[in-house]
């Protein structure tokens, strides 16, 4: 057995999450440099609180439970979404959700601060 050197783990529970609108909260993931990771949650009924706007990076997302509308498409678990470059959307749900993804960060300006999940 080889015991890892470099590991990290921890119960994404015990990560503190930003209110990001009503009914919805990210909690922003250790990555490594030029990756921005995160976790969303959505509660029943809510919508992002804002059009989500992506820069040059893009944004992919994976549904790990429940449902997101986005537009007219009701997507579910394991549905793996590709935001191309400077693209937008304004994901709801009336299921409640939880979304694990990333945003490349493509210049200095990009940080975790002033970027939406």
């Amino acid at each position: 057995m080889v015991d890892p050197v470099g590991l990290t783990t921890f119960d994404i529970e015990d990560v503190a999450f930003t209110e990001v609108g009503l009914g919805c909260r990210r909690r922003a993931l250790k990555a490594r440099q030029g990756l921005r990771l995160w976790v969303v949650e959505m509660d029943p009924g809510a919508e992002w609180p804002h059009v989500d706007h992506h820069g040059p990076g893009g944004e992919d997302v994976l549904i790990l439970s429940g449902e997101l509308i986005e537009g007219e498409r009701r997507l579910g678990p394991g549905t793996y979404m590709h935001f191309a470059a400077n693209s937008s959307h304004r994901p709801r749900t009336e299921t409640g959700a939880r979304l694990y993804g990333f945003n490349l960060l493509t210049s200095a300006t990009d940080s975790d601060d002033d970027r939406n999940a």
